[in-house]
């Protein structure tokens, strides 16, 4: 069961990664974008692979050491809820750089690479979006101050 679990947390996402990259300039893929709730599906998962380690995740936060850590992922149900929790907040940065990335007028053959490498290593595209954020932020013309 918790090897099914821990497959079905991407499934879950999929769609939603499916309408940003492949249909970013359609009204439904706005409107998805735009809900914190896509994640629901995933924390649902999340919760019932944490409530049979819920001892064992309060002692790795709680007082977070590696060790605690890596005992806590050694479980089935630890590893997997990491893995959904990792999911759900992938997702989530997804769905802002998107969000960004059309407020800003950016390709989609420039956001679509960035939203995969999102799915596979978010920390790296986080680290490659915020510099070209900011830069097309400052080339935008600013309202004028009253």
């Amino acid at each position: 069961m918790t090897g099914f679990l821990f497959e079905l947390t991407f499934f879950l996402a999929a769609p939603v990664w499916l309408l940003m990259i492949f249909a970013p300039g359609r009204r439904l893929t706005e409107r998805v974008a735009a809900s914190p709730l896509t994640v629901l599906p995933v924390l649902a998962v999340y919760l019932v692979l944490v409530a049979p380690v819920l001892p064992e995740l309060w002692a790795a936060v709680s007082s977070p050491d590696i060790d605690t850590f890596r005992e806590l992922t050694a479980l089935a149900n630890g590893a997997g809820a990491v893995w959904a929790q990792i999911i759900a907040w992938d997702l989530l940065l997804g769905q802002w750089i998107y969000r960004e990335s059309r407020r800003l007028s950016l390709s989609p053959f420039l956001t679509g690479p960035l939203l995969v490498l999102t799915i596979l290593l978010s920390p790296f595209a986080l680290l490659l979006f915020l510099p070209l954020r900011a830069a097309r932020n400052a080339r935008a013309p600013q309202p004028a101050r009253r």
